[in-house]
């Protein structure tokens, strides 16, 4: 896993707060535990999507691109998560969205829940990843590394 104490998905967890994984759990008609595992799922699929995209010759310049701009020395954003838009995450927002669907379907397939329902709940997801990308980028400025850096060691 990662070198710190808590996996990726453990973040996402802590930034999505208790509010929103109840709208989540409200959503796919789940109490709070099947809420988390679902943003479990929903996170390493997204991470293994976006992981996939990095090695794929046809995405890995667009996703490498997004990597570098969040781990650039520009200041990193604050209150995405809050606000739950998109418009401030550059690059890596862009990489994300597309790759929101895909995660979504095979989440759908892995879990039985309604494709639309989990293709909302990963909605809802996207901006809360890319603020634990982003966070985590920042505090390893100068330290380098890449996607698997920011995202934890381990496949999916």
């Amino acid at each position: 896993m990662s070198e710190s104490s808590h996996s990726f998905q453990d973040e996402v967890l802590a930034e999505l707060g208790e509010d929103r994984l109840a709208e989540i759990a409200a959503l796919a008609g789940t109490d709070t535990a099947g809420a988390r595992a679902l943003v479990d799922g929903s996170v390493t699929e997204l991470s293994g999507e976006l992981r996939q995209a990095a090695a794929e010759p046809a995405s890995a310049d667009e996703v490498k691109a997004a990597v570098d701009e969040v781990t650039s020395e520009q200041p990193p954003l604050q209150g995405v998560a809050s606000f739950g838009g998109l418009a401030a995450g550059g690059l890596l927002a862009g990489v994300l969205a597309k790759l929101a669907k895909p995660a979504a379907n095979a989440v759908a397939r892995r879990t039985g829940l309604p494709p639309a329902t989990v293709n909302r709940a990963i909605d809802l997801l996207v901006p809360v990843v890319l603020a634990v990308l982003t966070r985590r980028a920042t505090a390893k400025k100068g330290a380098g590394g890449g996607l698997g850096d920011l995202l934890g060691g381990g496949k999916k």
